[in-house]
């Protein structure tokens, strides 16, 4: 659930990709779901690596922290969602500078969703990898369905992240709660 709820970002953008024709070839198409997937494999990881040097200092309100950072970043998605600005790309997003930039700003999330792991003490490897395929795997699927579908679905997609995004950090806090 975190998976998808993290690609959702990079899915949407692939969407706008795929229905602004602006990516075009299978090169292409690789290159922009490739790089989504690694920086969404690399976030958690560097989230995780952060989170453990201070874990023992906030392990009494880490549900609270994981909480607040996966409600933080739900929210920002579903604002985002109901923006009613239409995004604009520009050139290839799938090179240069362009590439970075999405790559990052679809990623960040994950940045956020690493240091989480950290204070409920999960292993990083297993959902870093798992993050990162989903994310490679929905934007190809994103580009593929965007060049189909146009860009009618991407403001839904972002909502429907930012919701599971806020499931999971509500089922931590709850968790921690109930114990």
């Amino acid at each position: 659930m975190i998976a998808v709820g993290l690609a959702m970002d990079a899915f949407a953008v692939s969407l706008v990709a795929g229905g602004s024709e602006q990516v075009r070839g299978p090169m292409a198409t690789f290159r922009l779901s490739f790089h989504f997937g690694l920086f969404q494999f690399l976030m958690p990881v560097i989230g995780w690596y952060a989170g453990t040097s201070i874990v023992s200092l906030i392990s009494s309100v880490d549900h609270w922290v994981a909480f607040g950072l996966l409600a933080y970043v739900g929210i920002r998605m579903i604002r985002s969602g109901m923006d009613s600005k239409a995004r604009s790309l520009g050139a290839d997003p799938s090179r240069g500078l362009t590439l970075v930039a999405l790559s990052l700003a679809t990623s960040i999330d994950a940045l956020a969703v690493g240091l989480s792991l950290a204070m409920v003490r999960v292993s990083i490897w297993y959902p870093s990898v798992i993050i990162g395929v989903v994310t490679s795997g929905l934007s190809l699927i994103g580009i593929r369905l965007g060049r189909k579908l146009g860009t009618a679905f991407g403001k839904r997609m972002e909502i429907a992240g930012g919701i599971i995004l806020n499931l999971i950090g509500l089922k931590i806090l709850l968790s921690h709660l109930m114990t």
